[in-house]
């Protein structure tokens, strides 16, 4: 549940950047934070749409606005690891459970498989994504990792 009752939503992107984007990238802008404008360059280029085996970007909508987005890729320098990139929750949006609930999407699938997903968080970011289990383990261009454990299903 979002702040004051609402229902965030989940909406995986997968031929358009979502409608509000160009809001959010703005935002995001203006905080300094220019790994929005790259996920814009890079989706408009080809040169990454989250469409591989693992790979997802979703965009999360309150009350028809767009409050955040992110994604989860093949990571490009640990081998087998998968990557959290371009996430991003509006400021007005922040704490109120919608960079979890994404976070949590994007790494439900992943669990079937195992192994690692790396993520270089911002210094703002860093309680975030301790709190839902990444260790600081600053290398390879990632600031944290998280071991994704195998879920079995007893028969």
């Amino acid at each position: 549940m979002g702040k004051n009752g609402q229902v965030p939503t989940l909406q995986r992107v997968t031929t358009e950047l979502p409608a509000g984007f160009d809001a959010l990238r703005a935002e995001a802008r203006a905080e300094g934070y220019r790994f929005v404008e790259r996920l814009a360059n890079d989706w408009i280029s080809l040169t990454a749409r989250f469409d591989r085996d693992g790979e997802a970007l979703l965009a999360v909508r309150v009350n028809g606005v767009l409050a955040g987005i992110g994604g989860l890729t093949i990571d490009p320098v640990v081998l087998d690891a998968l990557r959290m990139r371009r996430f991003y929750v509006r400021l007005a949006y922040r704490r109120s459970g919608i960079g979890r609930k994404m976070a949590t999407a994007l790494l439900e699938p992943a669990r079937s498989a195992g192994g690692l997903v790396t993520v270089n968080a911002a210094p703002a970011s860093t309680a975030f994504w301790e709190s839902l289990g990444f260790a600081a383990d600053a290398r390879d261009g990632h600031t944290h990792v998280y071991q994704l454990h195998k879920r079995f299903l007893l028969k």
